[in-house]
């Protein structure tokens, strides 16, 4: 008799829980069946914003529902993060996350959620280069040689950032935590370049989009790129890599949704998200804003986003670094 009844329960649970299940496949397999949000924690026309719009643009066609992008600034892109990790986990409340969001984890002390394990991540969009460049003033042409001009004169060597906890800032932070050396950081609430070409700051780490042409010009001097290899766009600057060994830096952008979204879900955007990463306009249009596209699948990117959280967690211990 207790053997009966137990098969009997069982019965009744499966046949409960049957049109869960059925729903969320059929839920994953209808997806999406209206527009998608895709979140972004910066103000409009920023250049992860335009990455962000460029690829909703590719990624509406392909998926047949309107991809929208609302920006949510605020608390160093907290604000938007904390509202996508608590919307449903359906696949239509979606994340562009970027290199400061692993900067977040351990740069807030008091954030309600952990950045790491409650999101999936979904798809890899491209990583943002560096270049630290000095204004011609400094006599270094080279890293080593300013390195040496550096610990020459400690403390009179002032890094210009566009604000504390933002990627120049901790760029520039692991530069001096493995070379040794003592530059001032100025954080700057808008751009820096104005003081930096008129030679009131010595340094900085800047995106590659936003230095670029003052290079070409000579207007600025380019030491060094900050990723593991020289960038295609100035193929005669080494990277800082190839005299401090192994330093590494680079921004990225890419896609995360809040966590429990279904494999289904997460696998269709993948696939989408790297197709448009893919298309020869769009690849061609996001090299023009100084980055570099590159495609991922979630488990690469999830590795991607748990290292760099890890990494860049020891440059905020070491430099002390808290938000204003």
């Amino acid at each position: 008799m207790k053997l009966l009844r137990r098969q009997f329960l069982h019965l009744v649970a499966g046949a409960t829980a049957l049109p869960a299940v059925s729903r969320t496949a059929l839920g994953a397999q209808s997806y999406p069946a209206h527009p998608v949000r895709v979140i972004v924690g910066l103000p409009a026309g920023l250049q992860p914003d335009i990455v962000a719009r460029l690829v909703a643009q590719g990624l509406s066609e392909r998926l047949g529902q309107p991809v929208i992008i609302e920006n949510r600034p605020g608390a160093g892109g907290n604000i938007a993060t904390e509202l996508v990790i608590r919307a449903p986990s359906d696949g239509y409340l979606l994340l562009l996350t970027i290199a400061s969001d692993a900067f977040n984890a351990t740069l807030y002390s008091n954030l309600t959620f952990n950045y790491v394990r409650d999101t999936v991540p979904v798809a890899m969009i491209c990583t943002t280069p560096f270049v630290m460049v000095v204004n011609p003033s400094v006599p270094a042409k080279t890293v080593p040689e300013f390195l040496a001009n550096a610990k020459a004169n400690p403390g009179k060597i002032n890094m210009a950032s566009s604000g504390i906890g933002t990627a120049p800032h901790l760029v520039g932070e692991l530069f001096k935590m493995m070379t040794g050396v003592d530059l001032v950081h100025v954080p700057y609430r808008t751009s820096s370049m104005p003081d930096l070409l008129a030679g009131q700051v010595q340094v900085t780490f800047a995106g590659l989009g936003s230095a670029i042409e003052y290079i070409r010009t000579g207007k600025l001097r380019a030491l060094g790129v900050t990723t593991a290899a020289r960038v295609e766009a100035l193929p005669e600057i080494p990277a800082i890599g190839e005299s401090v060994t192994g330093y590494e830096a680079s921004g990225w952008n890419g896609i995360i949704a809040p966590k429990n979204t279904p494999d289904e879900i997460v696998k269709k955007l993948n696939s989408a998200i790297n197709a448009v990463v893919a298309d020869p306009k769009i690849k061609t249009h996001l090299i023009s804003l100084g980055v570099v596209p590159m495609s991922m699948t979630p488990s690469e990117f999830g590795k991607l986003i748990a290292n760099e959280t890890e990494k860049w967690a020891k440059v905020v211990k070491f430099a002390g670094i808290k938000p204003i």
